[in-house]
C-alpha cells in the first residue's frame, strides 16, 4: 500500500486514500483486493496510475457531496474498526472523526478533549453515526441542542462537559 500510495503521489493517512477504499469497497484497511482493485478502477475508469492521480480531484470533491460524504463517513466505521469487534477503538475512532470531521466540525477539538477524558474505551455505529448528525445540526453554541433529544449519552455527556467548562472556551 505504501508504494501504491508513493506511486500516486498521495501519503497513506490522507483523506483521499478512504474515498478510494469507499470506491474499492475495500473491506481492511491498508488492503485491496484483486476484486476490490478491478472493481473499483473500472468504476473510475483508470487503467493506469497516471489516471488515477487526474481521478484524486473527483475523489476528494466527493467529500464536499452531503450524501457522499454521509456514506464515506458510515463506510469509515466497519472499514476502520477491528472485524472481531463489534465496536470501534477509541484511539482508531478518534483519528478517523481527526481525519472526517477535524477540518469541519467547529466542535472537533474540545469533543476530542471529551473523549480523551471520558470513560469511553470504545464508540459504537449508533455513536458513530450520531456523532456526524450531532456536528452537522447541532449549532457551536448548542443554542438548538434539546436536551430531550434522541442523542446518544456519549453526545448528551459531551454537552454537559461542555457547558461546565468556562464560557470563553465555546463557539
Amino acid at each position: 500500500m505504501e508504494k501504491f500510495c508513493e506511486d500516486i503521489g498521495v501519503e497513506p493517512e490522507n483523506i483521499v486514500m478512504l474515498v478510494l477504499a469507499w470506491k474499492m469497497d475495500a473491506k481492511q484497511m491498508g488492503f485491496f483486493t484483486q476484486q476490490e482493485w478491478l472493481t473499483g478502477l473500472t468504476d473510475l475508469q483508470c487503467d493506469s496510475t497516471k489516471k488515477l492521480q487526474i481521478k484524486l480531484d473527483y475523489l476528494k470533491s466527493l467529500l464536499n457531496d452531503v450524501i457522499a460524504f454521509k456514506n464515506i463517513y458510515r463506510y469509515a466505521y466497519d472499514f476502520a474498526r477491528d472485524k472481531d469487534q463489534r465496536s470501534m477503538d477509541l484511539e482508531t475512532g478518534k483519528a478517523m472523526l481527526q481525519l472526517l470531521l477535524g477540518k469541519h466540525w467547529s466542535l472537533y477539538g474540545l469533543f476530542h478533549q471529551f473523549l480523551e477524558q471520558s470513560k469511553y474505551k470504545v464508540i459504537n455505529k449508533d455513536q458513530w453515526c450520531n456523532i456526524l448528525e450531532f456536528s452537522r445540526s447541532i449549532h457551536a453554541d448548542l443554542s438548538n441542542y434539546d436536551e430531550d433529544g434522541a442523542w446518544p449519552v456519549l453526545l448528551d455527556e459531551f454537552v454537559e462537559w461542555l457547558k461546565a467548562r468556562p464560557q470563553e472556551t465555546m463557539a
